[in-house]
């Protein structure tokens, strides 16, 4: 095949050992969930924490080292380093900020993430220090929450009207653009509060990505970039819809939009390293055709993949598979059937708000 994405069924998964909830009070609970088989898993003797331990060594942001430098070669050589750094921090006053102390830290081989004072460091330090004499499932889910990962987020909406303003009311806009409107501001104030709490200084960047309508009179759709109101680093991109015959201008139905997606994440992927300067660290998808997109992206660029399941075409349409030959030529539900199959096996992690999704 001469195409950029090529469908691969991987039927390995249907087979794997790994244990799945099976009551309905673990619905809400996957992370406690995912953090008891992981702490299983990682502290059967001292060897398995080896994954750990080369995670915070390998771990960077833009060629910036994060906690731990590479002159740590042993999990031995890890605990010492914490100790000293633990009899240190009880000597300062808890209220020390980091940058007093980030020469000695680099003594001990630590470096920048974890934290802004020296209560909070400790703090981070002594749920490392626990993890490593006696493993908890609660203890590992608080210190990796603690681990700066979040600096660049994308979020795709590609059908439909975005912008802020002149679009309620249009075809395929509504409560989706006020829904991921909402949602970047909260996602920004809570990455700006984590990185100053993990002792950075990173600027944070989210952009939603949409479609550019050239058409759109009346309305900002036509306008590459757009600041978000109320935020400093979210953006509004849009880039547009296009084939062999050039850009699409007009407005398109979502149930039309499906063979123009694999050369729009192509086209997506390209702005979005040209606007970040950097891979995303996590990507949101919305909705069948941009849970499609954020599915081919993640794959392609390597990085963590979130849907938010709150339109799952199959439930919304429950009639559509006994009359799916009369409608699938205007509705293309095997396309968008599909497409959910396809993003809902690919993803790391899926968040929704109800028991039926």
């Amino acid at each position: 095949s001469n195409s950029n994405f090529v469908l691969e069924l991987d039927f390995e998964p249907f087979n794997a050992s790994f244990p799945r909830p099976s009551m309905s009070k673990s619905i809400g609970n996957g992370v406690q969930f995912l953090n008891r088989h992981l702490s299983s898993k990682l502290f059967q003797d001292k060897e398995s924490l080896y994954p750990l331990l080369n995670f915070l060594k390998a771990h960077n942001y833009k060629g910036t080292t994060m906690m731990l430098n590479d002159r740590i070669q042993s999990l031995r050589g890890l605990q010492s380093s914490l100790r000293k750094a633990e009899e240190y921090l009880l000597s300062v006053p808890q209220d020390t900020p980091y940058s007093e102390f980030n020469h000695r830290f680099q003594e001990l081989d630590l470096e920048k993430g974890w934290g802004d004072t020296a209560k909070r460091v400790l703090d981070t330090l002594h749920l490392l220090l626990d993890l490593l004499e006696a493993p908890d499932p609660a203890n590992l889910e608080k210190f990796l929450g603690t681990i700066p990962m979040m600096f660049n987020v994308v979020i795709l909406s590609p059908h439909g009207y975005f912008a802020q303003s002149n679009v309620l009311g249009y075809p395929d806009t509504g409560g989706q653009v006020v829904y991921i409107l909402d949602q970047v501001r909260a996602l920004e104030n809570e990455m700006l509060l984590r990185i100053k709490q993990q002792g950075l200084d990173i600027t944070p960047k989210i952009l939603i990505v949409t479609r550019l309508l050239p058409d759109a009179a009346g309305t900002t759709c036509g306008q590459r970039l757009e600041k978000v109101i109320g935020t400093e680093h979210t953006d509004i991109i849009r880039v547009p819809f296009r084939n062999e015959n050039g850009i699409l201008r007009k407005w398109i139905s979502r149930f039309d939009v499906w063979p123009y997606l694999e050369t729009y994440t192509e086209d997506v992927s390209s702005e979005i390293m040209k606007e970040m300067q950097a891979k995303p660290d996590l990507i949101i998808g919305n909705y069948s055709d941009g849970n499609l997109v954020a599915t081919l992206l993640a794959h392609k660029l390597g990085v963590t993949q979130c849907t938010i399941a709150h339109a799952l075409e199959k439930t919304k349409y429950p009639n559509s598979d006994i009359y799916l030959d009369k409608f699938d030529s205007q509705y293309h539900f095997s396309c968008q059937f599909t497409a959910d199959l396809i993003a809902m096996n690919h993803i790391d992690f899926i968040i929704t708000s109800t028991f039926q999704e």
